[in-house]
């Protein structure tokens, strides 16, 4: 089981920027299709950001194109979520997750991840 932990989140001002952090022990990221979903109070779990195993384009939900950034260091076995331009409505539990070792994601919903972390909360003030 991979096991996934977060760090980055706080609060920020709208127009502000954040970059947030995944990081994984024991299993090579670049293995596996990661992505970043985020989970607003009332709200379902959605999609943000997804990089495939095999090094492809970057995958990002609409609300986020243009504003946030996925990257994959393998050396450091990270993936990052560089987020700019914050607006009140990012404001959410971010939460990267892991797919299928060397699957290729057809649809980036979260019943197509298997391992979960448990989330950094961000935080945008108006």
């Amino acid at each position: 089981q991979v096991q996934l932990a977060e760090s980055g989140g706080g609060t920020v001002q709208a127009g502000g920027s954040l970059t947030l952090t995944c990081t994984t022990s024991g299993h090579i990221f670049s293995n596996y299709p990661v992505g970043w979903f985020r989970q607003a109070p009332g709200k379902e779990r959605e999609f943000v950001a997804g990089v495939v195993w095999t090094g492809g384009n970057a995958r990002y939900a609409e609300s986020v194109k243009g504003r946030f950034t996925i990257s994959r260091d393998n050396v450091q076995n990270t993936v990052y979520l560089q987020m700019s331009s914050l607006k009140s409505e990012d404001t959410a539990i971010y939460i990267c997750a892991v797919g299928p070792w060397r699957t290729r994601i057809t649809e980036w919903v979260p019943t197509n991840f298997d391992a979960w972390g448990q989330g950094t909360q961000v935080t945008v003030s108006s």
